[in-house]
């Protein structure tokens, strides 16, 4: 039985912080963010924007009612909860109208959590226990507060939705091929609500020894295989773009003699194109494959249904995951049709200075027992970009419980 994504879809926000403005405010060099860094845009959420929004507004515009009929799993992967124990997938299941016969429940582990649900998620409709039935895939995900930090440029977030079901329109994964390697390490990681901490030359070498554990894994499962040849595209977990090109200079000097000039020429041919959205979003957390996915089948001239694609997953603490794929009948007509690039079009820059005060806002208010989110702060944007327009915003957390609605 074929499985895999059928549809998908991609929310990244209403604001944006161009890269360019921030390395000016910060004295830093613009075009080493944009040349080696390969980031151009970063998105930026406001006060009334939280995990279990971003997650709700990519599904609710995802889903037919024939879906919201036939799904019976739904799993959400983050690691920006807004609790510790009450998951993100209850909300989603209550404003995405999904039936009160569905198992949800939320799943963490850093980047690698969404590829673990759609693992987890394929294999259940592989099994044909309920057929017919589907499952939805959320992962939700966004930047604590780096204002004035290093990694400030490579801060970012946004939410992508999918149905896995039995009619792989978009992707089609192969349940037995792939190789997976883990490790603890404290590479990156979240120790409290407010605080979002990384050691960034941990974080490569670790991310380096799972990919090439887990290929090496692959490699033992399927047989031998040829990197360049076997695989129109590769997708590398992105948690920021220029890291794509590290690791594909990593496993490519390793598996194929190669100088750098056609390192770089290859990287240029297999894994630019995947980047064409994550270099406006900025990190994607969980979401990184499946927004590289949307960005490869949106820009990729040369990518055609039945191509055999590979992707790699890395989450921090850490968890490798390299699998291929098989492009859907349909992926990129779909894709296209999303208009991804509207999506972002339509997002507001934003100057330093409100960037920096949604920051610190937002800071403010992380386990406060009562609080309003204040729709006046940003200059009347809420009734530009919000009000009437439909999306999930969080109104206020009353006696801890968070209270939403739609705007």
């Amino acid at each position: 039985m074929p499985v895999g994504i059928e549809k998908i879809n991609l929310y990244a926000g209403r604001f944006y912080l161009d890269l360019a403005d921030l390395a000016k405010a910060r004295g830093q060099d613009p075009q080493y963010i944009a040349t080696n860094l390969i980031c151009e845009q970063r998105s930026v959420y406001p006060i009334w924007e939280d995990a279990v929004t971003l997650a709700v507004n990519a599904a609710k515009k995802l889903l037919s009612p024939e879906d919201i009929e036939d799904i019976e799993l739904l799993i959400v992967g983050t690691e920006s909860a807004v609790d510790m124990g009450k998951p993100i997938s209850t909300w989603v299941h209550r404003f995405c109208n999904l039936s009160p016969n569905c198992r949800n429940f939320e799943v963490k582990h850093a980047c690698y959590s969404s590829t673990g649900a759609f693992k987890m998620a394929a294999s259940w409709v592989a099994s044909d226990i309920r057929p017919g039935k589907k499952a939805l895939v959320i992962n939700t995900d966004f930047s604590r507060n780096f204002v004035g930090t290093e990694h400030e440029p490579i801060g970012g977030g946004c939410a992508v939705a999918f149905i896995v079901s039995e009619n792989p329109q978009i992707l089609e994964i192969e349940l037995d091929k792939a190789g997976y390697w883990t490790n603890e390490i404290a590479d990156t990681f979240r120790p409290t609500s407010r605080t979002e901490t990384m050691n960034g030359q941990i974080s490569i070498y670790s991310y380096f020894d799972a990919l090439e554990g887990a290929y090496e894994h692959y490699e033992q499962i399927t047989g031998k295989v040829d990197y360049d040849a076997d695989f129109k595209k590769h997708i590398y977990h992105a948690p920021f773009p220029g890291m794509t090109f590290q690791a594909h200079r990593d496993i490519v000097s390793r598996l194929i003699a190669a100088n750098k000039k056609t390192i770089k020429l290859n990287f240029e041919q297999k894994v630019a194109e995947s980047l064409y959205f994550a270099k406006r979003i900025g990190s994607c957390y969980g979401g990184s494959n499946f927004v590289c996915l949307l960005g490869l089948l949106t820009s990729a001239e040369n990518l055609n249904p039945g191509d055999q694609i590979s992707l790699f997953a890395y989450g921090s603490g850490c968890q490798g995951e390299f699998y291929s794929a098989i492009i859907g009948a349909a992926a990129s007509e779909m894709v296209r049709s999303l208009n991804i690039d509207q999506h972002l079009n339509e997002r507001l820059r934003l100057q330093v200075e409100e960037y920096e005060l949604i920051e610190s806002t937002r800071e403010k208010s992380i386990d406060c027992p009562d609080y309003e989110p204040d729709r006046n702060t940003l200059n009347g944007y809420y009734e530009k970009l919000y009000d009437t327009q439909g999306f999930l915003v969080l109104n206020r957390v009353k006696n801890y419980q968070r209270i939403y609605g739609w705007s």
